[in-house]
């Protein structure tokens, strides 16, 4: 790891870690004093209470400097303060490991290398620890004839390893969390990306059909207004139904934003409502089936009949849904002129991306003359999210 590491630690891990160590420190300290034990022995009263004075007080500044710090320092502390505060921790240390009659002190330079950690970095924390370990040694020239004193340097060795563990885990976290934050704002923002592509396909396939159309229509019925009042009143007809299905498309819309689900068969009456020439056809039960999958039948529909009454001049128009357990189904079906299916435009284009979408199929079936017929099928395992 790096020393420089300001961009992991955007925030104090374990800042309650220091002042529970104080406490206890202070708890076994305090005690040893009252009871007259110093550092080497039995005291008399008027020293234990001197070294309890000192103590006490030297335990309030490391405190202070701990709430000095996080009050000056709310998120992390600069290379240069962090030096100069380390220094002052240890000569604090001592100056507690001098007036502690319990022995407990020794844990407080566990503290040393673990805020190492997030100030300068591994590297920097693992020599310090190392530099603790000499210290305790030294400080303990018997260590290894009495099995006390060792096992107490042993403990104090412990401390050191589970304090740096204890720091790498946070800055891990730390790092696991800030990349997962990152990738939830991935997230939303392909999300939004997402939803500001399916709003413009459904105004493109949808609204702005109808609006087109409208305009056709009405461009014709001023056109053939003093030659032919039958053909522009047709026009303007036309022109009043496809201004129904825009608001029929809004209505559809506003209800998916009021999060209500989608449902198919109102859909489909309010898209042939007042059309003589539209029959509607229906068999089974929509609540076994996805809403996207309803979604797209909607769509498809909705694309054919536009085909058939502007391109194709049909003057019967057939729609039938299926529904049963294992696939939806639904067919346009025309009485006009048909295409070519080199003639496919931008629109069945797109009414072919949206099936591919949820794994369905879709068939053309048209000829000069003999009408057209779209059927879409959806299977019913793309619910479930089976591959296709």
């Amino acid at each position: 790891m790096p020393s420089t590491v300001g961009a992991v630690y955007a925030s104090r891990p374990a800042p309650w870690t220091a002042p529970l160590l104080y406490g206890a420190v202070l708890v076994a300290g305090g005690y040893a004093a009252l009871s007259g034990r110093g550092p080497d022995g039995d005291l008399h009263q008027n020293q234990a209470g001197g070294r309890l004075g000192a103590f006490v007080a030297t335990m309030v500044l490391l405190f202070a400097l701990d709430l000095f710090e996080y009050r000056r320092y709310p998120t992390r502390t600069p290379a240069g303060p962090a030096v100069v505060l380390l220094c002052v921790r240890l000569g604090l240390f001592v100056a507690v490991a001098a007036t502690d009659g319990s022995g407990l002190s020794r844990v407080l330079f566990v503290l040393v290398p673990f805020t190492a950690y997030f100030a300068f970095g591994r590297r920097a924390a693992g020599a310090l620890a190392l530099g603790c370990v000499g210290l305790a040694v030294a400080t303990t020239p018997h260590s290894y004839p009495d099995p006390e004193r060792f096992s107490d340097l042993l403990m104090f060795v412990v401390g050191l390893v589970l304090a740096l563990a204890m720091a790498a885990a946070a800055v891990e976290e730390h790092r696991l969390r800030a990349r997962l934050e990152a990738s939830h704002d991935q997230v939303a923002r392909l999300s939004a990306a997402a939803e500001r592509g399916r709003v413009a396909r459904d105004i493109h396939d949808g609204l702005g059909h109808h609006l087109t159309a409208v305009v056709v229509q009405l461009e014709k019925a001023t056109a053939f207004r003093e030659r032919d009042p039958e053909a522009a009143r047709r026009a303007v007809e036309d022109a009043r139904r496809s201004a129904r299905q825009a608001l029929a498309d809004v209505r559809t819309s506003v209800r998916a934003l009021d999060a209500e689900p989608f449902r198919l068969r109102p859909a489909l009456e309010d898209l042939v409502a007042r059309q003589d020439e539209i029959v509607l056809r229906w068999d089974g039960e929509e609540s076994g089936h996805g809403e996207a999958a309803l979604t797209v039948l909607y769509r498809v529909a909705q694309e054919g009949i536009t085909n058939a009454r502007r391109h194709a001049g049909a003057s019967r128009i057939e729609v039938t849904v299926l529904l049963d357990p294992a696939q939806a189904r639904l067919t346009v079906a025309d009485d006009g002129r048909g295409f070519a299916r080199r003639a496919e435009g931008f629109g069945l284009r797109g009414m072919r991306e949206r099936v591919r979408a949820v794994g369905g199929r879709l068939e053309i079936d048209s000829g000069g003359g003999a009408g057209t017929r779209l059927t879409v099928t959806v299977p019913q395992r793309q619910r479930q999210g089976e591959p296709s």
